[in-house]
């Protein structure tokens, strides 16, 4: 096969070309190599590359292969891991001059998973500093763009990730969400980001084990190769006290199912969030696909009361947690956003964060009695499309003012408050031919029935096949 026809491909369809000997690892890895060469230095998507490591170790698999070994499930995709995650050897620089030259001597588990079943790392993708915000650009590597409009900002926090695997670079890659790190670029980028339930992906090291809010999880091309990918990095980890006991290889079974008399619930605006008309009209263009698929439609919504607050609360609460030192040490070296973001933890008192987890506990309630009547919310991801990658953050949607860096994102960190398992599924264009997704809210902890349902979209849909202008 051709290069250009090996990265098309999914990431099922790879492993299975491998299994069958029809493509050794290292035609795969090169293939993604040359795409790499071709590609990233119109989108600066993959910020540390490493060829040669990336060479030899396909080597490495394709000789266990040939010896008869099990190599797992993932064996012989390319990977690049978000420069948020520790890389054993490899440079991560969480996006900070800070840490510029920084090289870990530990992988995160989700990498040491990654690698494990047999998937090859090829580098780190870009990221807003130490993740905030949904603009991936910094000091270290400058701006990520977005591969169907380079002059569009890709989103973030996990926007190299989308990028390099809406351009073919790579078949998976991993991410991270807070307030729609996985969701937000997948959206922009016509790809399939899954913050799964906190737990599901267990984060080590981590200083905040108890926590809900920021969770990893995978980003695929489609929801096949996500549930693929997923299989191999959720599961339980007796160091991380929330992790699910579930085993990964439930992500293994079909995701084909029968959804005739499915109640979901469709909301436009989540209860009167500003959404800009054209996010508002490709998803309202799509919804017969549900009706079609025999889901039974109700124009409604929970009471989210409270889940901005909430949300800013414990990300405020564990910014202080991640990054105090950083701001009482190299405040002159962070950026505004990020000073900003820290110190609405520093600024916390003990009365606030005692009513955040009141006031969490009620949202959780309200949820589960309303998702108890409806099996899935569908909802925009984000609240505008793609904006100029010159504008850092989103001041207004609809004449209404955002009265701060991430307040165009409570249509992803409302859900996010709740605790609920959500993915972002490419759903259509604008009139400017820039992607837009549809957020799909599952019950709690239900990550498979999100998979399935947004697995059965897809298949009615097939918008996440058209290419991006870069690859054309």
């Amino acid at each position: 096969m051709l290069s250009s026809d090996l990265v098309n491909l999914s990431a099922v369809e790879m492993v299975e070309m491998i299994k069958r000997k029809d493509v050794s690892a290292v035609e795969l890895m090169m293939a993604h190599l040359q795409q790499v060469e071709r590609i990233n230095p119109k989108v600066n998507a993959i910020v540390t590359l490493l060829p040669e490591q990336a060479v030899e170790k396909a080597k490495k698999l394709d000789s266990a292969i040939a010896a008869g070994q099990n190599t797992g499930i993932l064996q012989g995709l390319p990977v690049a891991h978000k420069d948020l995650v520790p890389t054993k050897g490899i440079r991560t620089t969480f996006g900070s001059p800070i840490y510029r030259d920084y090289v870990p001597d530990h992988n995160a588990l989700i990498v040491d998973r990654i690698q494990q079943a047999g998937a090859i790392t090829i580098g780190k993708t870009n990221t807003p500093e130490f993740g905030a915000g949904s603009q991936t650009y910094n000091e270290v590597f400058g701006e990520t763009l977005n591969p169907y409009d380079v002059s569009k900002t890709c989103g973030g926090s996990s926007g190299g990730a989308a990028v390099a695997l809406a351009s073919r670079m790579v078949p998976i890659a991993d991410g991270s969400d807070t307030g729609g790190s996985l969701r937000n670029p997948a959206n922009f980028c016509n790809v399939v980001g899954f913050r799964p339930s906190p737990g599901r992906v267990p984060n080590f090291p981590s200083k905040v084990g108890w926590g809900p809010i920021s969770v990893s999880g995978p980003m695929a091309r489609n929801v096949s190769d996500c549930a693929l990918f997923l299989s191999a990095i959720a599961g339980p980890d007796s160091r991380v006290p929330i992790s699910i006991t579930e085993s990964g290889s439930r992500f293994l079974e079909t995701l084909e199912r029968d959804f005739s008399g499915t109640n979901i619930a469709w909301s436009e605006d989540l209860g009167g969030l500003p959404v800009d008309p054209e996010t508002t009209r490709v998803i309202n263009s799509k919804r017969s696909v549900f009706s079609e698929l025999g889901c039974v439609i109700t124009e409604t919504e929970p009471n989210f009361q409270d889940a901005n607050e909430v949300f800013l609360i414990w990300r405020g609460w564990g910014r202080e947690i991640n990054s105090g030192d950083l701001l009482r040490n190299n405040k002159e070296q962070l950026k505004d956003t990020m000073v900003w973001d820290i110190e609405q933890g520093v600024n916390l008192s003990g009365p606030e964060v005692g009513w955040a987890e009141s006031k969490r506990m009620e949202l959780f309630q309200r949820m589960h009695e309303f998702m108890e009547k409806y099996e899935f919310l569908i909802c925009p991801v984000s609240q505008r499309p793609p904006f100029d990658v010159r504008q850092r953050w989103v001041k207004e949607i609809n004449g209404i003012g955002m009265e701060n860096f991430i307040a165009w994102m409570k249509s992803c960190y409302y859900i996010t408050a709740t605790g609920h398992p959500a993915i972002s599924v490419p759903c259509g264009f604008t009139s400017e031919g820039l992607p837009v997704g549809v957020q799909i809210v599952g019950r709690y902890r239900d990550d498979f029935g999100v998979l399935q349902l947004a697995n059965a979209f897809e298949a009615a849909t097939g918008v996440w096949k058209k290419l991006p202008q870069v690859c054309e």
